[in-house]
């Protein structure tokens, strides 16, 4: 029996195993009687408008981080592309990242990455791939495409290299129980685009025709503050819609307020973002 506070996954690695496994078997029976229609079709031909176009560097090169996960991150995340690259995503069907990408493996080449496990960092066979998801979420919340499936994770893994961007982390992928999926609700069709140059990562979403809507990110309130003896990444994530020919706000969401456990050493938050939990009251 587990001590008191534990759960069952805590006891050993087998029972996390076991664990995960059973979710794992339950996403299988799920997805076997969905009457979902998931995206299959790739096609090399890029459709013609891009309705957003991002890119990041895969490679944290920071005080406290691993290069060698992260270096293994890179090449995960280049072989998860390869699978994804120019799926097209008719009106009515969902994209599923794990549908797509299917299980991480040796054989097919992943390596050791960095994992979260109940809020601490580790080494596991395919790890940074939410690095990958998270790019996709980013993206998808440039369009009109409907977020069915997400989860999150910590927004403050390793101190920010440059300008603060809203959102450049914090969605969670674990095969294949912890999808990311969304649906295209709209009257055309959508083509993912996903490649590695370099240490660099880039994505598109396209479209046939430009959609009468833009969206933007932005993020309020940005700052860290300590509670007991943790550190928490602390701000609010909202998404602005317009009109594209008039350029006139016709809605905005809050889509995340952020409260991230900082998992990186707490002496590298910037001081001027750092604020007591008596003086955030």
């Amino acid at each position: 029996m587990a001590r008191e506070g534990r759960c069952f996954c805590d006891i050993n690695p087998f029972c996390y195993f076991l664990s995960k496994q059973k979710e794992v078997t339950k996403r299988k029976l799920k997805d076997l009687f969905s009457k979902e229609k998931i995206a299959k079709k790739h096609t090399q031909e890029k459709l013609p408008v891009v309705v957003f176009d991002f890119h990041s560097n895969m490679i944290k090169r920071a005080p406290g981080v691993d290069l060698e996960s992260q270096l293994n991150k890179a090449v995960n995340i280049r072989l998860a592309c390869e699978k994804i690259n120019g799926i097209l995503i008719r009106p009515g069907e969902t994209f599923s990242f794990w549908r797509t990408v299917g299980k991480t493996t040796r054989r097919k080449g992943y390596k050791d990455g960095r994992i979260i496990v109940r809020n601490q960092l580790r080494k596991g066979l395919g790890g940074g791939l939410c690095n990958l998801g998270n790019t996709i979420n980013r993206i998808v919340l440039h369009s009109p495409m409907t977020v069915t499936e997400f989860h999150k994770h910590s927004d403050a893994l390793a101190p920010d290299e440059g300008p603060r961007i809203p959102l450049n982390a914090g969605t969670a992928v674990c095969y294949n129980y912890i999808d990311y999926r969304f649906r295209n609700d709209s009257d055309q069709t959508v083509q993912l685009l996903l490649w590695c140059d370099g240490e660099d990562l880039h994505g598109q979403l396209r479209a046939e025709r430009e959609f009468p809507y833009t969206y933007s990110l932005t993020e309020e309130d940005h700052h860290f503050r300590k509670e007991g003896e943790k550190y928490y990444r602390v701000s609010k994530i909202y998404r602005t819609v317009r009109d594209r020919q008039t350029q006139d706000v016709t809605g905005q969401e809050l889509i995340w307020d952020n409260h991230s456990q900082v998992l990186f050493d707490p002496a590298l938050i910037p001081p001027q973002l750092l604020r007591t939990e008596e003086a955030a009251h």
